[in-house]
């Protein structure tokens, strides 16, 4: 019985050169640099096992950006031929429109609104922009999620400052 072997890869030397870049720069995302691998691994002529030891991941999956490599268009950078596809899902419920309204909303004072509050919760706030027309209908826990979305993914100053003043 013939033993399969993959298609051959062969890449030109800006290919090549993309590739490198991305397989070795501090800022590619790992899973983009790990794929370049693959294909730079693939087109030096090793084996689909052989790659997906060194690299620990599954045949399956050499198999499977390999296939992508080879179908993608020629002509496209290498990070775009490696990037994931879109994944399905059902559309975004509310548009980006709606989001910085209710995000607008949340900067306002609820005293503006003629609301006996001193603070929004999130229940007050998908109220509130249910009141206003700026959507349908929310739930709090949505206003809930855009609000975290929002925060600075940063540390506070205060706790640096007590970091650094540590021993």
């Amino acid at each position: 019985m013939p033993r399969l072997s993959a298609a051959p890869i062969t890449l030109t030397p800006e290919q090549e050169a993309d590739l490198q870049g991305l397989a070795r720069a501090h800022k590619t995302p790992r899973k983009l640099a790990e794929r370049a691998e693959m294909i730079l691994r693939s087109a030096a002529g090793t084996e689909v096992r052989a790659i997906a030891r060194q690299l620990g991941v599954w045949p399956k999956t050499v198999r499977h950006w390999r296939r992508r490599w080879l179908t993608g268009q020629a002509e496209a950078a290498a990070a775009a031929r490696l990037a994931d596809e879109p994944r399905q899902g059902a559309p975004g419920t509310f548009t980006p429109e709606q989001v910085c309204a209710i995000m607008a909303l949340a900067c306002e004072p609820p005293e503006k609104s003629e609301l006996p509050l001193s603070h929004w919760s999130q229940s007050e706030l998908a109220r509130e922009a249910v009141r206003r027309g700026i959507v349908d209908s929310i739930s709090h826990g949505s206003v809930g999620r855009f609000l975290k979305r929002s925060r600075p993914q940063t540390t506070s100053r205060a706790r640096l400052a007590h970091a650094q003043a540590g021993p």
